[in-house]
């Protein structure tokens, strides 16, 4: 199937814009590095997958105070017009 994933996070990076220092933010290669690993674990839910990209952004990414996790499953294979659907999990 075709996914979309968003990712949100908040964040301090108040000391990161100060001093133009990487080590003191987020790094989106690897938040993206985790989305593409987990996502290409074979799961029957975007659920599952979710709470595993959830979980090993919190365990990787501790400066992440708040996540969103948003996963889209374009033209699910469903009965019905349906364009997609959606599963959204904030820790």
């Amino acid at each position: 199937g075709h996914y979309l994933v968003d990712v949100k996070m908040h964040t301090n990076f108040s000391l990161a814009a100060l001093e133009d220092d990487l080590s003191q933010t987020i790094d989106y290669v690897k938040v993206n590095a985790v989305v593409v690993e987990e996502m290409s674990i074979p799961s029957k839910l975007i659920e599952h997958v979710g709470q595993r990209i959830v979980n090993r952004l919190k365990q990787d990414l501790r400066t992440i105070e708040i996540l969103r996790v948003k996963i889209i499953k374009l033209s699910p294979p469903i009965n019905g017009d349906v364009d997609n659907v959606a599963i959204i999990i904030e820790e």
